[in-house]
C-alpha cells in the first residue's frame, strides 16, 4: 500500500493550517519549513500556485497520492452535478475516512492502517481495501477480535469528544457504524477551495 511516510507535521507547516502531524508541534513551530521559515516573509504566489496549494491540502488531508486523487477527480466528472462537491463526497466517504469519523481511530493515518490489518469489517465481511467508497446503507463494525476490540475501544476513549456527523450513525457500545447518506458539502466543510482544484485539473 503506497503512502507518505515523511514529516508530517511538516506539511502542515508548508500550508500554513493544521492539516496532519501533531498540533503542539504546529503550534510551537507554526511558520514554514527551512533555514528562513522564521523570517515570515512569504513570496506572492500565482494563481496557479494557489490553486496547486489547495490541491496538495486536500490530498494530504485524506492522505491520497497523487494518482488516486487524480482518478477521483475523473471519476468526478463523469457523474452529474457540482464536481467539486462530487470529488470531496468521493474522499470523505472512503472506508478509512469514515472509520476515523465515527471515532474508532484518532487520525485518517490510523483508520487505514486498522483496515489494511484486517480489524474492520463491511457489510459482515472482512475489509481490508482502504480507499473503497461505502454507500447509503453500507455498515462497518470492528472485527471481533480481543486485538481489534482492545484498539478501537481506546481510541473511542480518546475521541468520545468528537461528534460524528449525522450523515453517519454510531453505535460504539456495539462498535459498529452505518452510512446513512452521502453527505453535503456543508457537512463536509473542507479546509481547501475545491473549486481552484477543479479549475487547476481543467487547465
Amino acid at each position: 500500500m503506497a503512502r507518505n511516510t515523511g514529516p508530517k507535521t511538516r506539511i502542515s507547516r508548508r500550508y500554513g493550517t493544521l492539516i496532519i502531524g501533531s498540533a503542539k508541534a504546529f503550534e510551537r513551530k507554526n511558520y514554514p519549513p527551512g533555514m528562513h521559515g522564521q523570517k515570515g516573509s512569504r513570496r506572492k504566489m500565482s494563481d496557479y500556485a494557489l490553486a496547486l496549494a489547495e490541491k496538495q491540502k486536500l490530498r494530504h488531508q485524506y492522505g491520497v497520492l497523487e494518482r488516486q486523487f487524480r482518478r477521483y477527480f475523473e471519476i468526478a466528472t463523469t457523474r452529474r452535478g457540482i464536481t467539486g462537491e462530487i470529488l470531496l463526497q468521493l474522499l470523505e466517504t472512503r472506508v478509512d475516512n469514515i472509520v476515523f469519523r465515527l471515532g474508532f481511530a484518532k487520525t485518517r493515518c490510523g483508520a487505514r492502517q486498522m483496515v489494511s490489518h484486517g480489524h474492520v469489517h463491511v457489510n459482515g465481511r472482512k475489509h481490508d481495501v482502504s480507499s473503497a467508497n461505502l454507500r447509503p446503507g453500507d455498515k462497518v463494525t470492528i472485527k471481533e477480535t480481543p486485538n481489534a476490540r482492545r484498539l478501537a475501544l481506546r481510541n473511542i476513549e480518546q475521541t468520545q469528544i468528537v461528534n460524528v456527523p449525522d450523515w453517519l450513525a454510531a453505535d460504539k457500545d456495539n462498535f459498529s457504524g452505518e452510512v446513512l447518506r452521502i453527505p453535503t458539502r456543508a457537512e463536509i466543510n473542507p479546509i481547501v477551495n475545491e473549486q481552484l482544484v477543479v479549475e487547476l485539473y481543467s487547465r
